[in-house]
């Protein structure tokens, strides 16, 4: 079986820590590196967030920190979500710095992508600032980039604003430069992982199942201890479940854009699925999902991470 060659681009967080679990544990995906970037907390905290779950899953994968703050506008967190350091809730050890590249994360992924014998497929789970800077300064790297599957944006309303969900919200600048770059562009929004629930009776099943399973169930019932008893989001393990089983979704060819200046409507991102627009479609968009071929896809990949 040919393995998919991928990128993870991270800002764990709670969310990210279950995504980067199916993904370095899975026979069907090779990660190449791991780049991060601020998001749910800072950026020292997502960097050593990825360092101690790396060293937690035994996995010897190459790091790379990237932006700390968007493009041109103020950064901010979610801190109020994910707490101070972002993955308080389980006793990680202390990892050290061997798999932390000194390169920065763009330069790392344009070294990674243009020595690839194989297409690479980029993941984003958190802010989309260092694929979009990729893209600008290395417009060559397009030619090895199968495609950039990411979590963020929304047919609906946001999570962060009235229209805007946080990823995108976070830069839509950044956002606005994945869309425009002719790269195949996945888009998995926050619609879908409101779809994508592992109820309590799952949890429980979860918790039970291994290391990484304490380790997930851990950190859920520390952040999201009300959300459990009416089923967990799992917004980022869509764009993993997208790369590994695309069948549980239903989508559509269509023309996406970030809406940059509204009053109420910046980071939203405008999915045009009636043509108002008369523009080329730029992205695949996901409209749903089979929940429960998900939750059982899920579950059967926390109990595959030994």
């Amino acid at each position: 079986m040919t393995k998919k060659n991928i990128i993870i681009d991270t800002d764990p967080g709670i969310d990210d820590a279950v995504a980067l679990a199916i993904a370095l544990y899975s026979d069907e995906v090779d990660v190449k590196l791991i780049t991060t970037v601020a998001g749910n907390v800072g950026l020292e905290y997502v960097t050593k967030n990825t360092l101690k779950l790396l060293n937690f899953f035994g996995k010897e994968i190459p790091v790379a920190k990237g932006f700390d703050s968007p493009l041109i506008r103020e950064t901010k967190d979610a801190s109020n979500v994910h707490g101070k350091t972002g993955m308080e809730g389980y006793d990680f050890e202390e990892p050290d710095e061997h798999l932390l590249l000194k390169e920065n994360a763009v330069n790392a992924m344009y070294k990674t992508i243009m020595t690839s014998a194989e297409p690479i497929t980029i993941v984003g789970i958190g802010p989309l600032i260092n694929i979009a800077v990729l893209l600008k300064l290395y417009p060559e790297t397009k030619s090895n980039i199968k495609e950039i599957i990411f979590m963020g944006g929304s047919t609906t309303r946001g999570n962060s604003g009235v229209m805007s969900e946080f990823n995108i919200d976070f830069d839509p600048e950044a956002a606005k430069i994945i869309f425009d770059s002719k790269v195949p562009v996945i888009m998995v929004g926050m619609d879908i992982g409101l779809k994508a629930l592992v109820y309590p009776e799952d949890s429980k099943k979860i918790k039970d199942m291994n290391k990484v399973g304490h380790m997930i169930y851990s950190l859920f019932s520390k952040y999201r201890g009300g959300s459990m008893k009416t089923g967990l989001k799992m917004y980022d393990s869509t764009a993993i479940a997208y790369l590994l089983r695309p069948d549980l979704f239903d989508v559509v060819e269509t023309f996406v854009d970030v809406e940059l200046n509204g009053k109420y409507t910046t980071g939203a991102t405008i999915v045009d699925l009636k043509g108002y627009l008369k523009q080329e479609s730029n992205a695949t968009v996901c409209l749903d999902i089979d929940q429960k071929e998900f939750k059982d896809w899920f579950l059967a990949s926390i109990n595959d991470c030994k």
